[in-house]
């Protein structure tokens, strides 16, 4: 085969090439500058720290608990290595943190195999080249995988068991420790304190060889690289130079049903509208900021015949039960009907109940309580 248009593959490459094709052509081929956001700064600043706690682990072969004061001082490195702003981020950042070290509890130097472990995976013509963020070891005949993710939504079970990545990290640690009989592949939800676990099969790691192969292919004897709308154009760091994502902002579309007893046509022009629905959702989200940024100096603004003021608002609570029982007397409607249509859970009270609960189920099982009401 002549010069490969890749070096190497990669799972970036791969999921960006499957996602959108241009997006991989100005990545990878033009070599456009990248445009990260906040969020993929924000992880990286995380991931950073999470390396350098357990490298340091294994290099001063330590067992014992982790250190909050340590991980502490390594977030404020790397949150101004990321040129990161904000106290809320800032919090959040610091409360993710706090969280890993006391969920992970004990660590010992022995069962943490690698850290930010690289690999290079033969993968037909292609070398595929990638990075596992933690391998442990479990036990004589098992390795467990783990992958950090800050994401703010859990994955499916689907999502899990179909993740490319995951498969690529399977295949790769099978070939690095051929002593495993078994690995376990995990994503640690850091932002949910959960580990979302999952296994492949070998008729799974086969599917997955040849489909990597398969895309490499793709990629190497694709002529064009078009545009492919989907949700996460609003956090693609190309997204400057796309001309889709601009058509995105004008509202243009290119799908429109005519005959709605086409269902075919219906999901088409549907998926369509929701992806701009996303898009133009997110820069009007950007756009209020700058307006709110200016009202902070200014009492009101009055820009293209609209009037901007900053109200304060508050909101006005009914106590439930006495609530409940003058509307159940009232109206005769029975108590569990207007429970469901009049009751919900206040975010911040709900976490606080849950931090006191995890006291008395321990993290892991407050985790997992966590995570089932916030799928709620």
């Amino acid at each position: 085969m002549s010069a490969l248009r890749n070096e190497h593959l990669s799972y970036s490459r791969l999921s960006r090439f499957e996602a959108c094709p241009l997006a991989y052509q100005l990545h990878y081929l033009d070599k456009h500058t990248a445009e990260p956001g906040i969020p993929l700064s924000f992880g990286k600043a995380l991931h950073a720290v999470l390396e350098r706690l357990l490298q340091e682990v294994i290099d001063t072969e330590y067992a014992g608990r982790l250190s909050e004061g340590r991980a502490l001082q390594l977030y404020r490195e790397a949150w101004a290595a990321e040129g990161l702003s904000g106290l809320d981020l800032f919090q959040q950042g610091l409360g993710i943190l706090q969280d890993f070290v006391r969920q992970q509890g004990r660590v010992d130097s022995r069962d943490i195999l690698a850290v930010e472990k690289e690999f290079r995976l033969p993968v037909g013509p292609f070398t595929v080249l990638g990075y596992i963020d933690r391998v442990d070891w479990v036990d004589d005949e098992t390795v467990h995988v783990i992958d950090y993710k800050s994401n703010y939504q859990l994955f499916t079970r689907e999502e899990l068991d179909s993740s490319l990545q995951l498969s690529l990290y399977a295949l790769a640690a099978r070939r690095m420790w051929p002593w495993a009989k078994k690995v376990r592949l995990s994503m640690w939800m850091l932002r949910h304190g959960v580990r979302q676990e999952t296994t492949r099969t070998e008729e799974q790691l086969e599917a997955a060889l040849a489909y990597i192969e398969t895309l490499g292919q793709q990629m190497e004897k694709a002529e064009s690289f078009p545009a492919r709308l989907n949700p996460n154009c609003v956090h693609c760091d190309h997204r400057r130079n796309c001309p889709a994502y601009a058509q995105a902002l004008e509202g243009q579309r290119d799908v429109v049903c005519e005959d709605t007893s086409d269902l075919e046509s219906v999901a088409r022009e549907r998926q369509e509208v929701a992806h701009l629905a996303k898009i133009l959702g997110a820069r009007k989200a950007e756009l209020e900021g700058v307006l709110r940024a200016h009202l902070a100096e200014k009492d009101e603004l009055v820009l293209a015949g609209t009037r901007y003021r900053m109200f304060n608002t508050t909101s006005l609570d009914y106590p439930l039960e006495p609530t409940v029982a003058v509307l159940a007397r009232t109206t005769g409607l029975p108590r569990e009907e207007l429970m469901q249509r009049l009751a919900s859970v206040e975010k911040k009270a709900l976490d606080a109940l849950l931090k006191d609960a995890g006291k008395r189920l321990g993290s892991a099982r407050a985790a997992l309580l966590k995570a089932e009401l916030d799928s709620l």
